[in-house]
């Protein structure tokens, strides 16, 4: 329940903050298991055959077998998984098992550019070194990056988010006569969402946590009500969060009942226009 770190929040032009998330460590981890074991294995098949081929056969070129043989080797580690990036826009079989994308540090779609350099240092990281430059460079940064990522700008994100649970509780009673007259600003939306997810799963906590996380979410969202009642931090947050949920609803089905009555003349035609 704490704040997420600076570097993965990203702004729009409208400086509007987008609730992003890497993949973990583990994660990446594990996408890279895979994405190195389908390139690995159809690579040592063709390798098998290659040479069974190339045993079998008579005064074939030594020059045209190790030519054959580095070329079969680029096109397995290098240009195969910059094709694939490219093609899927980010996402390779192990970034679909786990639901991820690579994108820029920005949150846009990736270039060829983008891809060509993490396959170009893909190859050393990861195929040459096992995956140990790779492994070692992730663990040490926020956002799970291995080499290829600091060189191109981009890092894995998350697609797969948990579904919203249901928010619906009313005011606490001890609260009813404070809700009245209460002044509750506009929470900014990090902090809105950190107090509905502990209202959503604190029944699943242990008594302890549940005191905690209630006592400093209670403390950030203080500046922005008056007067704060004197309540349990619990029972404070609830009758916030209530109250902030039971205004902004009348205020879209205020706008929702404006947008209705301009609608005639927004979709009608100019006086006199011919309607045909």
């Amino acid at each position: 329940m704490t704040e997420a770190n600076a570097d993965d929040e990203l702004l729009t032009g409208e400086a509007v903050a987008l609730d992003v998330r890497p993949a973990s460590f583990l994660l990446r981890s594990a996408s890279g298991a895979i994405d190195f074991l389908v390139s690995v294995i159809p690579l040592a098949v063709t390798i098998y055959l290659f040479f069974g081929v190339l045993f079998a056969g008579e005064g074939v070129d030594p020059a045209l077998a190790q030519a054959l043989f580095t070329a079969m080797l680029v096109g397995y580690l290098v240009i195969l998984p910059i094709v694939v990036e490219v093609a899927s826009r980010g996402r390779s079989l192990g970034k679909l098992v786990i639901g991820a994308r690579i994108v820029r540090d920005d949150g846009g779609a990736i270039s060829l550019r983008h891809s060509v350099i993490r396959g170009l240092t893909g190859f050393l990281e990861i195929f040459a070194t096992l995956g140990s430059i790779a492994f070692v460079t992730s663990l040490l940064n926020s956002r799970s990056k291995r080499l290829g990522d600091l060189l191109a700008g981009t890092y894995s994100q998350h697609e797969r988010v948990p579904a919203a649970l249901p928010f619906d509780v009313a005011v606490p009673p001890p609260l009813t006569v404070w809700a009245q007259t209460a002044d509750v600003a506009k929470l900014p939306d990090r902090l809105s969402r950190r107090v509905v997810q502990f209202l959503t799963q604190s029944a699943s906590m242990t008594p302890a946590t549940r005191e905690r996380l209630s006592t400093e979410l209670a403390g950030e969202v203080a500046p922005y009500v008056s007067p704060v009642p004197n309540v349990h931090p619990h029972v404070f947050l609830l009758g916030v969060a209530a109250m902030r949920r039971d205004r902004e609803y009348r205020a879209l089905m205020i706008e929702r009942d404006r947008l209705a009555t301009v609608a005639p003349i927004l979709h009608g035609l100019p006086n006199g226009f011919p309607d045909r």
